[in-house]
């Protein structure tokens, strides 16, 4: 990834879902319960991001022991990704607070 670079939103939560290992039914579940139901993401729209991680080398297919539920969880190179992001999404956070405070 580029410096400048950022993940969409989706990507964000597929790859905080993926910092344990889950099959795709878990991380839609997850996502949908922990925002509440205010962010949803389909069948489609997750594993085409997923391909996206894969072909990155950000996630890797964990377990394929049951071809049913094929389960994946973040790289090392994936979890740095990640921890960078989440640095700069609560940096843009406290700007955001700072300027809404400012008025």
């Amino acid at each position: 990834m580029k410096k400048n670079e950022q993940l969409t939103d989706s990507m964000f939560y597929i790859m905080s879902a993926l910092a344990k290992p889950r099959h795709g039914y878990a991380m839609m579940n997850l996502i949908e319960e922990t925002s509440n139901g205010l962010i949803t993401i389909g069948p489609a729209s997750m594993y085409t991001i997923i391909k996206k991680l894969l072909n990155n080398q950000w996630i890797y297919l964990f377990d394929d022991s049951d071809s049913r539920r094929k389960v994946y969880t973040l790289t090392e190179q994936g979890r740095t990704i990640l921890k960078e992001e989440i640095q700069l999404r609560k940096q843009m956070v406290q700007l955001a607070e700072q300027e809404m405070e400012e008025r």
